[in-house]
C-alpha cells in the first residue's frame, strides 16, 4: 500500500520505539517483557494463596493439587489479559478459559480457605479485559456476588470478603474501560491507515488530472503538427520546416510543464510535515509541543516553504531516532526579514561533526537563500533553527499620492 512520506517516517517511529504500542502484539522480547512486567505487578496481591500454601496449613496432597490449581488459573489469566489485548482470541477459547479459572476460584476458596477469595478479584479483571462492555457490566457484579457466596461458606472470612468487594467491582470495570480504549486504538489506528491511504490516492489523481491538463493540448498539438509537416514533405520544405520548429517550442513547453507539475507534486508543505512531526512524536512517545507553529504564512514563498519543511521533517526524525528525549518543541516566528523554525529537544544533544542529514539539509537551505543554526538548548538538548527569507512586497509602504 503505497502511503505519503510522512505517514511512513511514522511508521517507522513506531516500529522503533522500546515500549509496545496500546493495542499491539508485542513485536520483540522487550516489548514483551514491558507488557508482561506491566501486568505482572498486579500479581503480588496471590501473596495470601502462596503463604497460605507455604505455611502447612493443608495437608501434602491438598497442598499439591492448591499449587497446580494456582499455577494453571495464573496461566490463564495471563493468557486471556496479556494475549487479548494484543490479538482478539477466538470466542470458544475465551469462554473455555474464563469458565475454567471461575470454576478454579470457586474450588479453591471452598476447600483451601478464605486466603483464596482474592482469586475471583482477578476473575473480575478477566471478564472487564475479554468480554464484551455489555455483557461484563453484568458479569461483574455477578462474579462479586458468587465471591460473597463463597465467603459465606468459609469461617473467618467476613473482614477479608468485605475488603475484596469493592477491589472486585473497581478492578472489573477499570479493565473493561482499558479494554474500550484498547478497541478504540486500534479503530483509530485503522482510520488513520484508511486517511493516509486516501490522501496517496488523492495526490495521484490530482497528479494525473495536472499532467493530462498541461500534456492533453501539448500532444494533441504536437501530433496535429507532425502530420501537416508530414503532408508538406517533400513538396513545401520550407513549411514543413516551420511546423518542425512549431513541435519542438510546444514540446520543449510542455516538458516546463511537467517538470514545475512533479516539483510541486514533490515540495512538502509545512502544514504536512507538522501533522507528520505530532504523529511521529507521538508514536515515539514524545511530548509534542507544536502550540506555537502555525503553519501558514502569507508573505513565505513556495520554495522558502519547501526548505523549512525539509528541515522540520530532518530534526524530528533526528529527535525520534538519535536524542532520546521525552519532549520536543516546535515554533515558527519572524525574525526579521527571516521566518524562523526551530525545533528543541530536552534529549543528549549532538556530539561531534553533522552527519549528511543536516549538512544536506544546510545546503537546501542556502538554495533558498537561508540559513542552518545548530547548538545546545538552554537547558540542554539539542536545538535547531533553520531561517528563510519572507517576501515583503506586498507590504511595502505605497508612495505619495499624485500632485493635482
Amino acid at each position: 500500500m503505497n502511503r505519503p512520506t510522512w505517514w511512513r517516517g511514522a511508521a517507522a517511529h513506531d516500529e522503533d520505539t522500546d515500549a509496545p504500542a496500546i493495542g499491539q502484539i508485542p513485536e520483540n522480547r522487550r516489548q514483551a517483557l514491558i507488557k508482561l512486567l506491566w501486568i505482572g505487578i498486579w500479581m503480588a496481591y496471590l501473596g495470601a494463596p502462596l503463604s497460605d500454601l507455604a505455611e502447612g496449613r493443608h495437608t501434602v496432597p491438598a497442598t499439591v493439587v492448591g499449587a497446580l490449581g494456582l499455577l494453571v488459573f495464573v496461566a490463564i489469566y495471563l493468557l486471556l489479559v496479556f494475549r487479548y489485548t494484543g490479538r482478539v482470541m477466538s470466542r470458544a477459547s475465551v469462554h473455555r478459559g474464563l469458565v475454567t479459572i471461575c470454576v478454579l476460584a470457586a474450588v479453591l476458596t471452598v476447600t483451601l480457605g478464605d486466603a483464596w477469595l482474592v482469586l475471583a478479584v482477578y476473575v473480575s479483571v478477566a471478564f472487564g479485559a475479554v468480554l464484551p462492555p455489555r455483557t461484563a457490566r453484568w458479569a461483574i457484579p455477578l462474579n462479586t456476588a458468587a465471591m460473597v457466596g463463597a465467603g459465606l461458606l468459609v469461617r473467618g472470612s467476613d473482614d477479608l470478603m468485605s475488603a475484596l468487594v469493592v477491589p472486585s467491582l473497581l478492578g472489573g470495570f477499570a479493565m473493561s474501560a482499558v479494554g474500550q480504549m484498547v478497541r478504540t486504538t486500534r479503530a483509530l489506528r485503522e482510520a488513520r491507515a484508511t486517511v493516509a491511504q486516501l490522501a496517496a490516492n488523492e495526490e495521484r489523481l490530482r497528479l494525473a488530472r495536472d499532467l493530462h491538463d498541461l500534456l492533453g493540448h501539448s500532444l494533441s498539438l504536437i501530433t496535429l503538427k507532425s502530420e501537416l509537416a508530414g503532408r508538406m514533405l517533400p513538396g513545401r520544405p520550407e513549411q514543413a520546416a516551420q511546423q518542425v520548429a512549431d513541435i519542438e517550442r510546444v514540446s520543449r513547453q510542455a516538458l516546463v510543464d511537467v517538470r514545475e507539475a512533479v516539483s510541486g507534486f514533490r515540495r512538502p508543505t509545512l502544514e504536512a510535515e507538522l501533522a507528520g512531526a505530532r504523529t511521529a512524536l507521538a508514536a515515539a512517545g514524545i511530548t509534542a509541543d507544536l502550540h506555537r507553529a502555525g503553519a501558514h504564512h502569507p508573505d513565505l514563498p513556495p520554495d522558502q516553504e519547501g526548505a523549512l519543511a525539509w528541515a522540520l521533517r530532518e530534526a524530528v526524525t533526528n529527535v525520534v531516532r538519535h536524542s532520546g528525549a521525552r519532549r520536543c518543541a516546535v515554533t515558527l516566528g519572524e525574525v526579521g526579514d527571516d521566518l524562523c523554525l526551530t525545533v528543541t529537544d530536552d534529549g543528549r544533544g549532538a556530539a561531534g561533526p553533522h552527519g549528511n542529514g543536516l549538512t544536506g539539509l544546510a545546503e537546501r537551505l542556502q538554495l533558498a537563500d537561508g540559513r542552518l543554526e545548530t547548538g545546545q538548548g538552554a537547558h540542554g538538548g539539542f536545538t535547531l533553527r533553520a531561517l528563510a527569507p519572507l517576501s515583503r512586497s506586498a507590504d511595502l509602504p505605497a508612495g505619495p499620492p499624485p500632485g493635482p
